[in-house]
């Protein structure tokens, strides 16, 4: 058994208690994604009383869809958003951009390419949690699997398949042999990059201001990567916290999915990472939930019953497990209050609807974070000034710490968020 979270001792930035520790709150991020959305008229609350402020409406008054019941579980604690969108269209090939609000056909035209949220958090904070970021997702299905999660260089990272793995990265202890490879590794990459400096400054002298200018920014990130390296290797002889129970094995993602959400929650509160991303794929297989049919074809519905009836138990069940899991974050304590408090959870999906390959009008729950809840906000998609989901992203970015006015296609802010 585990140690309960004592506030009066803190943690230290290994996760391990340490005495006399003072409190300090930290920001953390965890994205959830639906590769095939949500059945609409099932999901969208109906809406009633509203206050009209240049094109968005506040509802404080709303009846939840059947699909998104559970979550009056949590009512005061989240925000659902409509009539948000990236501007994309693709269907199935822009799935990929809920988290990035660009297409990874058209990152090389964007500045940051099609980083995701969470890698640009990431790469503001190095070196403050053994993981910068836990990726998590189904290697199969739809167009390849996990897709996430992308770095800037538009790099898909591969995921973390299940809770067994998630387990011995989180709480099994490096074999003292791994930690001398490591150290080489370390020592190498190095290397490598001092040869790359030694090489730049043996040129240097041969260019003109321009190219200087260029190499001047290339050693920039090099100081950069040496800097991160640096800081991964600090956590080597670091203890990883101790197992809070015994380390399971992987089913199916229906029946894992709880204790992914568990562990998740317990990387945070260990200050393991900060940044966490889940993706719910094509193979959420529905026989598990006593649904006769594949998940992907479920979702293209046709409008007959059976599947819709079918697709709407499948959705419910996985607003459920979320809806538990923004309750564990609200039951646990961290340093300065309860962890859902310091905790931005992002729930969602880059389909609109998949019946008819629609990225528009894409389903979002925002919960916890500090932010005000309890209420819907409903864009008109109609409004000429009706911002990007991108808005939301920076109004995250903010909250985590960062200082930011822009990410991707975004305009500024997400209006009427406090």
């Amino acid at each position: 058994m585990a140690l309960p979270f004592l506030p009066s001792l803190g943690f230290s930035q290994s996760g391990t208690l340490t005495a006399n520790s003072k409190p300090v709150q930290r920001r953390r991020m965890v994205c959830i994604g639906n590769m095939l959305g949500f059945y609409p008229p099932a999901f969208w609350p109906e809406l009633s009383a509203k206050s009209d402020d240049g094109g968005l409406n506040i509802h404080r008054e709303f009846t939840l869809g059947p699909t998104s019941t559970a979550l009056n579980a949590i009512r005061d604690q989240m925000t659902i958003i409509q009539g948000l969108e990236h501007g994309t269209s693709g269907g199935h090939f822009s799935i990929h951009t809920f988290l990035s609000g660009v297409r990874h056909i058209d990152a090389k035209s964007m500045p940051m390419g099609n980083v995701t949220i969470d890698q640009f958090a990431a790469e503001q904070i190095p070196g403050q949690t053994r993981f910068p970021t836990l990726t998590i997702g189904d290697e199969t299905g739809i167009h390849g699997g996990c897709q996430i999660s992308w770095t800037k260089t538009g790099t898909r990272v591969p995921p973390i398949p299940g809770p067994e793995q998630l387990f011995k990265k989180l709480f099994v202890q490096i074999d003292p042999s791994q930690k001398a490879v490591r150290n080489d590794q370390f020592t190498l990459q190095a290397s490598i990059l001092d040869v790359v400096r030694d090489e730049a400054n043996r040129i240097e002298r041969r260019l003109n201001s321009q190219d200087r200018q260029k190499l001047d920014e290339y050693l920039t990130s090099v100081r950069e990567v040496e800097k991160r390296i640096g800081l991964r290797k600090n956590w080597i002889d670091i203890p990883k916290p101790d197992a809070p129970f015994a380390a399971p094995k992987n089913k199916t993602l229906v029946e894992d999915l709880p204790l992914l959400y568990e562990l998740i929650a317990l990387a945070l509160q260990t200050n393991s990472t900060r940044i966490a991303t889940l993706e719910l794929g094509g193979e959420f297989n529905p026989k598990d939930l006593g649904i006769s049919g594949g998940y992907h074809g479920l979702s293209h519905h046709g409008k007959k019953q059976s599947s819709i009836d079918a697709l709407i138990k499948l959705e419910s069940y996985q607003l459920q497990e979320f809806t538990k899991f923004v309750q564990r974050l609200a039951s646990m304590d961290d340093e300065s209050g309860k962890l859902l408090d310091n905790t931005m959870v992002l729930f969602g999906s880059g389909m609109g609807d998949a019946n008819s390959h629609a990225n528009t009008n894409l389903p979002i729950v925002f919960a916890g974070g500090g932010f005000e809840h309890g209420r819907v906000m409903d864009f008109d998609r109609q409004h000429r000034h009706r911002p990007p989901l991108t808005n939301l992203f920076v109004t995250m970015l903010q909250s985590f710490g960062l200082k930011t006015e822009r990410f991707a296609t975004s305009t500024g802010t997400l209006r009427g968020f406090a």
